[in-house]
């Protein structure tokens, strides 16, 4: 064999490992944002031009994640937010609407208060993803029904869905660890306190009987 063809041979043999490990590196990183993100990484795939587009604003959230102060709450805090979530739930049965836009401002303040930015809702969701991917549909629907709601549109069985898609979140944001620790494996749409919204029907059964 030539040294011309021994060069030719070298140089299709380093393409095929720069190729495979290419593959291995895209494959690698489209796992972990999948693993990461969960139902998110679905969504920002069919709102993307390509999956490469969408995946390179997933780790670009990341990258702003990693630069924000994110930090848990201490015992005290958590304990005074958790006092004001009941308050807001016991309001429900009087003034459903009210009520729900208590837990907006409340869930808000709560994000602010372990280092979120608050100010654009499509920014708090993108920073939300990184570490609460799993109850992020419930902060959108929540505050969708909120929105309508500000507008009268909403009805009391809306209002209580809002509440208990609030709670979802607000349950979360309340929790011990550390965000880089929070695993988005929680699709089913329950409380992180283990409630699954029997509490909130209780309320709503209570306001149906109070319109009677």
């Amino acid at each position: 064999m030539t040294a011309v063809a021994w060069v030719a041979v070298v140089i299709v043999a380093v393409l095929v490992i720069l190729a495979v490990g290419y593959l291995v590196s895209a494959r690698n990183r489209r796992r972990h944002l999948q693993d990461r993100f969960g139902p998110e990484y679905e969504r920002t795939v069919r709102e993307s031009d390509s999956r490469k587009e969408a995946e390179q604003e997933l780790l670009a959230r990341e990258e702003r994640h990693a630069k924000l102060d994110i930090r848990p709450l201490d015992p005290q805090t958590r304990e005074g937010y958790a006092r004001k979530w009941a308050e807001v739930q016991e309001r429900f049965v009087d003034a459903p609407g009210f009520a729900v836009t208590e837990a907006d401002t409340l869930v808000t303040a709560v994000m602010a208060e372990r280092g979120y930015p608050t100010d654009e809702f499509e920014q708090r969701l993108s920073d939300l993803s990184v570490a609460h991917a799993a109850t992020l549909d419930h902060y959108r629907n929540a505050h969708d029904i909120s929105s309508r709601a500000a507008r009268q549109e909403a009805t009391t069985e809306e209002l209580r869905q809002a509440m208990v898609h609030y709670r979802a979140l607000f349950h979360e944001l309340l929790g011990d660890g550390d965000d880089a620790d929070v695993a988005p494996n929680n699709h089913n749409g329950a409380a992180a306190d283990g409630h699954d919204g029997a509490s909130m029907s209780g309320h709503h059964a209570n306001v149906r009987k109070a319109g009677r």
